[in-house]
């Protein structure tokens, strides 16, 4: 089976995600108790939106995200670059269109807000991927960033630490159609800039009013920004 390793190349990447696509969405469930769901709710929260407006799911992976954000009325379309991941999600109503998110098929200024979950840390050029969606953004728009982090509270970060780079693997053993590759995204969290360091990023890469919530303890922030 196919993981990819930090040097990211998108190749390896989209491989590695077509090789989990089949049982991705349960695993998550899984891996996460349970929080992946209330992360999706936030996330949708967290954009505001309103009926008819146009928004982008980046890194969507099955669609199961971008139907949580089709609740709100807006018009949402999933974007993703692994098709074996839109595959698994064709049956959901929601458009689907393979894109990279480096080079972003859409025009300029084409959406009212932009969002990315757990996405962002598998990109090859995080900063190029958050000019990119500055770029497809309208003056004005909101973007938010769901991503694993860094959690606050030092005795439970040992924990969480702990768990990522050894439970994690072993349950994703018993319940993915890949388990190597989780050894990759455990390595890829652990990697990951926290807080302050990607609210750094989100505000060079062209958007402003950047800030950021903690959710499940750090576990998980969310970071809103507005495009400049």
């Amino acid at each position: 089976m196919n993981r990819a390793t930090l040097e990211k190349d998108p190749r390896e990447v989209a491989s590695m995600f077509d090789g989990v696509a089949k049982r991705y969405d349960i695993t998550n469930t899984v891996l996460s108790f349970g929080q992946d769901r209330n992360w999706r709710n936030a996330t949708r929260e967290a954009l505001a939106l309103r009926p008819g407006e146009r928004v982008l799911d980046l890194a969507a992976g099955t669609g199961v995200s971008t139907v949580e954000l089709r609740r709100s009325g807006a018009w949402c379309v999933a974007t993703d670059f692994s098709k074996g991941m839109l595959k698994v999600g064709r049956t959901r109503r929601v458009p689907m269109v393979a894109g990279d998110a480096m080079a972003l098929p859409y025009g300029d200024g084409m959406f009212d807000a932009v969002t990315i979950s757990f996405g962002l840390r598998n990109v090859a050029d995080t900063d190029v991927a958050l000019a990119e969606m500055a770029r497809v953004t309208k003056p004005g728009g909101r973007l938010v960033v769901s991503e694993f982090s860094t959690p606050v509270f030092g005795p439970f970060r040992t924990v969480y630490m702990e768990y990522l780079m050894k439970a994690l693997p072993a349950v994703a053993t018993a319940v993915s159609s890949n388990p190597d590759a989780y050894v990759y995204l455990a390595e890829s969290i652990r990697d990951w800039p926290d807080q302050a360091a990607l609210a750094n990023r989100i505000e060079k890469a062209g958007w402003g009013a950047v800030e950021w919530r903690n959710l499940t303890g750090g576990i998980t922030a969310l970071h809103r920004a507005v495009k400049n």
